[in-house]
């Protein structure tokens, strides 16, 4: 099992990055093979809606988004980890994702119908308690795994944490996290 996870938080060592950081040590623990990026560390232009993907399926724009799509192709799943800004992920997590139209366009240029070859899970923390918190996320989270062929795997999401490393606070968030890990850890690719 080959498992991608990205870290959408700006903040290093924050909240969304001590859950992933969590699941992705319980996969590796149970045997899965564990790459992981930082969005905000990676020069990635947004989208710029070209249409050069479109007759291609390769992105045309030049920038660390080159280095991405090779390990979008390789992953058997992925973990999303973000916080919520303003009832959505960072911009810098949004960029990646939007260019994710390109692996969006090369399957269906190729003619084939989904299969879905892996699966995407999403870990998310919001300061707030709103009620409709993690929805735009969420379905946003759906169809970027599914625009890379994957199943939507489900999520883990925790409201109220806001201050730098209190997740460590809630055991219940961090086995939750660890139980993601080990799920995906163990699943068949």
């Amino acid at each position: 099992m080959k498992i991608l996870g990205i870290y959408g938080s700006p903040r290093e060592g924050g909240n969304s990055d001590l859950l992933l950081e969590k699941a992705l040590q319980s996969a590796k623990s149970a045997g899965a093979e564990v790459t992981a990026l930082r969005a905000a560390d990676l020069d990635i232009s947004g989208c710029h809606e070209c249409g050069g993907c479109d007759e291609t399926g390769e992105c045309i724009v030049v920038d660390d988004m080159q280095k991405v799509y090779p390990q979008f192709d390789r992953a058997d799943a992925v973990i999303l980890a973000t916080p919520i800004f303003f009832y959505g992920p960072p911009a810098q997590l949004k960029a990646l994702i939007d260019r994710a139209q390109a692996p969006w366009n090369r399957r269906r240029l190729s003619g084939k119908q989904r299969h879905a070859s892996g699966s995407g899970y999403l870990i998310a923390v919001g300061a707030t308690q709103g009620k409709k918190l993690f929805e735009g996320t969420e379905l946003m989270a759906k169809y970027f795994f599914d625009a890379l062929d994957m199943n939507y795997g489900g999520a883990i999401l925790f409201s109220s944490v806001d201050e730098k490393g209190t997740i460590q606070n809630h055991p219940d968030a961090l086995n939750q996290a660890f139980g993601l890990g080990q799920r995906i850890g163990t699943a068949e690719p």
